[in-house]
């Protein structure tokens, strides 16, 4: 395979290690995905296995999220000290032993407790886990490598809840998390066999000030999201949201002053990168308010069951399996931003079409609309990550990686947190008028999302032309 091919000048690993870390990379990624695509439909089982209220088991999932928000950038600055072996093995083990621990919990506290870990050791993976493909794939091929990790990710997203329910029906949740122990133990094998070890230069002390309000910036924004999503009072969404505010604006005054921060100014000094990583906040926001608008107007409005809208959404990333590949193939050949822009234009167009479904809309309708929107986000999903590493350094790889991983989580959370707004505000009753044109409305603010991300993405493209127009 192209892939695995040596050329001379290539950066990187040579072919059978290249691939021998590509699989442990992606051994994780499958992990995580499964795990978080999984553990929602399993929920209402597991509070009645373990006594536990439905309030209490939502902790199953949130526990993982927030944990996981809350020390992506910690994970990420860490990388330049630790070095990529020593933290991915880390996070493997912690994630390994942590699915272990829940398999074998007996309450709901040590459940959640084991969920939390799992969340740090899926942060310190995921985290990195771009720059290590970076760093052991030559540049001639970061767009494909990045597009096969994209198809990865989808194909498991159309998996995870087939699996799922397979593994619920015929042995019980705890195997849900005892299915990570062997491919777990697999990934840390080639990791501490392939994976580079060497750490790059960072002196001074670790910006622990710094960390700590990363910290409770993302935490205290995941939990406002999760307030608004769930409804619930007013106060306390707006009192997690105003700490976060604060917080965010402690931690960029802390990244401006302190001698060595948490995160590198001149990592952002580089505008292409900026405006790709906000063009993937915006775009994985769009996404997030999709994926938890389209459920209610699935089956509270159109009457289709759990199962019916899982498959309606299955669409979806099979356009992503369909197209990313390629995406990333081209986005090596030519300029990646025009790529990822020409993907917007086709993902507004399909939640455009998606806004406007019909009161009785078939599910092939459905279907189709959904996979022009999965073709779009595959074309433009991989040429954007490859824009925002191709412009960090190496030595920043891995910053640069953090920096894409929180785009992402905090991006969806972002979108969930507005559909919940809607939701309490147009339908606060339940009623299924009501819940349709909260619904409507979200998916209106989803196309608008992503029509920001495309002025973001056309904003980078004139730069990349008037570069070019320089360098002539």
């Amino acid at each position: 395979m192209e892939l695995f091919s040596n050329k001379p000048g290539d950066e990187g690993l040579p072919g059978r290690q290249r691939a021998l870390a590509m699989i442990a990379v992606m051994i994780s990624t499958t992990m995580a995905v499964f795990d978080g695509s999984m553990v929602n439909i399993a929920l209402p089982q597991m509070a009645r296995a373990l006594n536990a209220s439905a309030a209490g088991a939502v902790w199953i999932a949130n526990g993982y999220l927030l944990s996981a928000a809350m020390t992506l950038a910690i994970f990420a600055a860490l990388a330049t000290r630790l070095g990529f072996r020593l933290l991915f093995a880390f996070g493997l083990t912690l994630f390994t032993l942590a699915s272990l621990g829940c398999a074998l919990s007996s309450s709901l506290t040590m459940l959640v407790a084991m969920r939390v870990l799992q969340g740090v050791g899926g942060a310190a993976t995921l985290s990195i886990a771009p720059a290590i493909l970076r760093s052991v794939f030559p540049d001639r091929l970061l767009g494909r490598i990045l597009g096969l990790n994209a198809l990865l990710i989808a194909s498991v997203t159309a998996l995870a809840p087939v699996c799922g329910g397979a593994l619920l029906a015929g042995f019980g949740w705890p195997w849900l998390f005892a299915i990570n122990i062997v491919p777990g133990i697999i990934a840390l094998a080639f990791t501490l066999r392939v994976i580079p070890g060497k750490r790059a230069i960072a002196s001074g002390p670790f910006d622990t000030p710094g960390a700590l309000l990363s910290a409770l910036f993302l935490g205290a924004a995941v939990m406002a999201c999760d307030a608004f999503s769930h409804r619930q009072a007013l106060p306390v969404a707006l009192a997690y949201g105003l700490a976060a505010l604060l917080a965010a604006a402690a931690f960029a005054h802390r990244l401006r002053r302190a001698p060595q921060p948490l995160l590198p100014p001149a990592l952002f000094a580089s505008s292409r990168f900026s405006l790709a990583a906000l063009t993937s906040l915006a775009s994985f926001v769009s996404q997030g308010m999709t994926f938890v608008a389209l459920p209610f107007l699935f089956q509270n409005v159109y009457g289709y069951s759990a199962f019916e809208s899982a498959l309606l959404f299955t669409a979806w990333p099979v356009g992503i399996i369909l197209v990313a590949p390629h995406a990333g193939r081209l986005a090596d050949r030519y300029t990646p931003a025009v790529i990822a822009t020409s993907g917007l234009c086709l993902f507004s167009l399909g939640l455009l079409l998606l806004a406007q479904l019909p009161e009785n809309a078939h599910a092939w309708d459905i279907s189709l609309r959904g996979f022009i929107c999965g073709i779009g986000f595959g074309c433009f999903q991989s040429p954007n990550n490859r824009e925002m590493l191709a412009n960090a350094s190496r030595q920043h790889s891995g910053y640069a990686s953090g920096v894409l991983a929180i785009m992402r989580t905090f991006g969806q959370c972002l979108g969930a947190a507005f559909v919940g707004v809607m939701l309490a505000v147009f339908a606060p009753d339940g009623g299924i008028v009501q819940e349709e044109q909260a619904v409507r409305i979200a998916l209106w603010l989803a196309l608008a999302a992503t029509l920001l991300a495309l002025v973001f993405s056309l904003t980078r493209l004139r730069q990349v032309s008037q570069s070019a127009r320089a360098e002539r």
